[in-house]
């Protein structure tokens, strides 16, 4: 039976007590600590762009976020990622990483200078699409650096249970990196060798945050009903910490440098590359984990398993090799061409 998460409001500002219980559970569940304003504005122009990229219902009132299905996509699909680019180059929209509230919360925390990661993760996700369901899965392989790497993850709407939302394995951070294997879905992995269920989830407010370890499992909750789910990862760590340079682009970097973000921005807007002027201990992040996945996902493509669609999506986007492009192509046609049949 999966429990609702512990509520940890009441010790956000006990330091001593917030690292005792992100050691024992692997993550902290705080009501409120964006404001509403702030984040229902944010919500409203990414909701208008997404209108615009006919994502969302023409005919419905545009706070209602009524997806328009017609406007399907998912990671890493050019048409999806130009909406985002588009909310990357709103300076509020980047600047709500750094908001006191979080930056005060995770000093407390790790009690020491904070690092906000420059990548930021916008997710919007369909309704009734649920095979793209976020799979069960560490955020380690994708981030790197160190460890003790904390996501922030914010939902940008009040979430129904119909709207799903987040689930954490609870512990599951302490038993080092687990076994995957490519999967639909964000990140296109899910890990195969989890001992745990101790699942927490239950619904969330608007500017609720979840904060979570870079090693603990966790997974989407269906979206259903006909709303989209808007949400955002922010990722921090200690400034005396070794940080991955990929965790220093933008998250866009398929589509868009940071010098194409910043075309409009004024050139004293404090968020331009901040993370330049830090005294930074860059390390470069271990390629195998992609390289396993891409391996795989080539294999299960060849076997005709639609589960290495997301996988062989990413190398067509982001691998260097163009053979493998071409291979990841070919198979992704096949792919689509069983799914039709």
């Amino acid at each position: 039976m999966i429990q609702p998460f512990v509520d940890s409001t009441g010790i956000q500002h006990d330091s001593a007590a917030l690292r005792a219980r992100m050691q024992e559970d692997g993550y902290l569940y705080v009501r409120g600590v964006f404001p509403q304003d702030v984040v229902e504005a944010l919500r409203l122009h990414w909701l208008a762009l997404l209108r615009d990229a006919g994502c969302v219902d023409q005919d419905a009132p545009l706070s209602d976020g009524v997806a328009d299905l017609n406007g399907f996509g998912v990671e890493p699909e050019t048409h999806y990622m130009k909406v985002l680019v588009e909310l990357y180059r709103l300076p509020q929209f980047l600047a709500l990483s750094h908001h006191p509230n979080i930056i005060d919360l995770l000093g407390r925390l790790l009690d020491a200078p904070v690092l906000p990661h420059p990548r930021v993760i916008p997710r919007y996700i369909f309704p009734q699409k649920t095979e793209f369901t976020t799979p069960a899965h560490q955020d380690w392989i994708h981030i790197q650096g160190t460890e003790a790497t904390y996501t922030a993850w914010v939902p940008f709407s009040d979430l129904t249970e119909e709207m799903g939302g987040l689930q954490i394995c609870a512990g599951s951070h302490r038993s080092g990196v687990y076994q995957f294997r490519p999967a639909l879905g964000a990140g296109a992995v899910e890990v195969t060798d989890l001992q745990s269920e101790d699942w927490r989830y239950n619904p969330v407010g608007q500017g609720d945050l979840i904060l979570f370890h870079s090693m603990i499992v966790h997974q989407g909750v269906p979206c259903r009903g006909n709303r989209l789910r808007l949400s955002v990862d922010t990722r921090y760590q200690s400034l005396h910490e070794p940080v991955s340079k990929t965790s220093l682009t933008p998250h866009v970097d398929a589509v868009a440098d940071w010098d194409e973000i910043y075309r409009d921005w004024s050139h004293d807007e404090p968020m331009r590359y901040y993370w330049q002027h830090l005294p930074l201990d860059i390390v470069d992040p271990d390629p195998s984990y992609f390289a396993r996945r891409g391996d795989m996902a080539i294999e299960m493509g060849e076997a005709g398993d639609r589960r290495a669609l997301s996988a062989l999506q990413r190398i067509v986007h982001r691998d260097s090799d163009p053979q493998r492009q071409k291979q990841a192509e070919r198979l992704i046609r096949q792919l689509e061409a069983r799914e039709h049949q």
